[in-house]
């Protein structure tokens, strides 16, 4: 009896799977050299994954659009002993948060991230401050409004209040951790991603004050470029 044999397999006959080129925009790139005590606390109390201690390392990287996130995160993880605390994939942005105790393979992880994604740090959308406010000795009623949803301690009443909104969100991280090391105030709330990033930080005039000006230069001091949206 003949034996029928399959046709060989050609390799113009087997499926070819082909990236998309995609515009992708780096909204925010931004390396925390030592996390302080109450700024840990929050990303610890607030993220889903391996958790950061006092005195880590970290980068907190944004992008658009938000599924590329996945490729960023396969390359920081094989390039370095990091753990990532946080990845939020939404249609419009991505996030990707990853720390270690060793600032060189967190640094190195960056850099892995960037040359995955094509693009130099150069290319990161700078931070604008969309608004600033000291409020001097918070109302009571006032106080117990602004608890109610807060994701870090608590204000008290009579103390000073700054509120800071920046854009794209993921560089309000900077603020807060720039803020805590420079004077002794109460991280009250963060809110690292979405359309815009908000701290509120209470505490003393004097060091509201200190840490307003932490906050407000870490800040100017990035460079990048203009984005071409804030919205998240």
């Amino acid at each position: 009896m003949a034996v029928l044999e399959a046709p060989p397999i050609t390799l113009s006959s087997a499926p070819v799977r082909k990236q998309r080129d995609v515009n992708v925009e780096l909204r925010t790139y931004v390396y925390l050299d030592r996390l302080q005590p109450q700024f840990a606390a929050y990303l610890g109390t607030n993220m889903r994954g391996y958790l950061p201690v006092v005195g880590m390392a970290a980068i907190l990287i944004e992008i658009a659009p938000g599924v590329i996130i996945n490729q960023v995160a396969d390359a920081v993880l094989k390039a370095a002993d990091v753990r990532p605390g946080l990845m939020v994939v939404e249609r419009h942005f991505g996030v990707l948060e990853f720390h270690s105790k060793a600032q060189a393979d967190v640094q190195y992880s960056g850099n892995a991230a960037l040359k995955s994604l094509g693009l130099p740090l150069e290319e990161r959308v700078r931070p604008k401050i969309l608004n600033s406010q000291i409020i001097h000795k918070v109302n009571d009623y006032h106080t117990q409004i602004v608890n109610v949803s807060r994701l870090a301690s608590v204000l008290i009443a009579g103390q000073d209040m700054y509120i800071l909104e920046v854009a794209p969100a993921g560089y309000i991280t900077l603020a807060a951790n720039e803020a805590e090391k420079s004077a002794n105030i109460t991280l009250v709330d963060c809110r690292a991603f979405g359309a815009v990033g908000r701290l509120y930080l209470g505490g003393r005039e004097s060091d509201i004050e200190r840490a307003c000006q932490a906050a407000e230069s870490a800040m100017l001091n990035l460079h990048g470029k203009e984005g071409s949206s804030h919205s998240g």
